[in-house]
């Protein structure tokens, strides 16, 4: 049996749980890498073993060396550090910048075919820095964004009515987390705008929910962050891509034109396939949510700028 190959650098909790979904669809080679000796050649070794009570037997491996990652059809980029108190935004950027300059290097070179999905944060400005350092075609360079805003929206809004999530149907769009634009009017559940189902205020306050939904679980959490919902847009977004469904789904893409944007990577609706991203979908939208998406892609490109200048050029 072939088996398309997919690297996933960094063996945290976003990529270790990615690793164990790609494991459980039992149709790739998976390669789990991180700079920690021991921690991905563990964690392969505890998926394969697990391997035996699920029913699957995809090749899993974990490993220090990128040589091991030469050919990989997809490579999902988790790296990066949570910010610590007393650091700064700017710090935060700079650090997570050159952890994933490092890794796209790397990778870029052993897999140059490869379709690139990041998940490492700060989400789109991170985009941007592997879009810029692997000098691959931007359709090869996609972020995660708003899928996980979007599931969030969808699960606060299914368990208000009691209805089963895969009844909604949410599209949130702009920069990941506060910065998120969510369209309500193409929001429904069993086809019907969402607007008919829950009162605006009700509704006011699902979103703000979503907005903070990553803070709201770090301070659940107390240490550590999300990492089951966000792993688990990331392998959709692998399936997507691997089996070239063509599916509509927001993630974070360059912009070159779309939505008046230049340059920028947001979050907008994507036809994402065997290419990457095969083709952004403008939605048509209110002036009330152009401004808002305008603010939110002024935030974003304020970032790509700070990467530039720590990139140089």
């Amino acid at each position: 049996m072939s088996r398309e190959k997919i690297t996933i650098v960094g063996a945290g909790n976003v990529g270790g749980s990615a690793a164990q979904r790609l494991a459980e669809k039992n149709g790739y080679e998976i390669v789990l890498l991180d700079i920690v000796e021991g921690l991905p050649q563990g964690k392969a070794l505890d998926l394969a073993q697990a391997g035996a009570v699920c029913g699957y037997d995809a090749p899993i491996r974990g490993t220090n060396r990128y040589d091991e990652t030469a050919d990989s059809s997809v490579v999902v980029i988790t790296s990066g550090i949570a910010r610590k108190p007393g650091m700064s935004r700017s710090e935060l950027l700079a650090t997570n910048a050159n952890i994933v300059r490092s890794v796209v290097q790397e990778v870029a070179a052993r897999s140059p075919a490869a379709v690139l999905v990041v998940v490492a944060n700060p989400l789109d400005a991170m985009t941007y820095v592997a879009y810029r350092v692997s000098g691959f075609p931007k359709q090869r360079v996609v972020g995660m964004a708003g899928i996980l805003d979007s599931a969030r929206f969808s699960t606060f809004i299914a368990r208000e009515l009691n209805v089963s999530v895969h009844n909604v149907h949410a599209m949130v769009l702009g920069g990941h987390g506060d910065a998120m634009v969510p369209l309500i009017r193409y929001t429904t559940v069993s086809g019907r705008p969402v607007e008919e189902w829950i009162s605006k205020d009700k509704l006011d306050a699902l979103v703000k929910r979503t907005r903070d939904g990553g803070a709201e679980i770090v301070n659940l959490l107390k240490t550590g962050s999300a990492y089951y919902a966000p792993a688990a847009s990331a392998v959709e977004m692998v399936e997507a891509i691997i089996r070239d469904e063509n599916k509509v789904l927001p993630c974070a893409a360059l912009c070159e034109g779309e939505y008046g944007l230049s340059g920028t990577y947001m979050g907008v609706p994507v036809r994402l396939g065997k290419h990457g991203v095969e083709e952004i979908l403008e939605y048509t939208l209110t002036p009330e949510e152009q401004a808002a998406f305008d603010l939110s892609a002024q935030g974003v490109s304020e970032l790509c700028e700070e990467v530039d200048n720590i990139l140089g050029g």
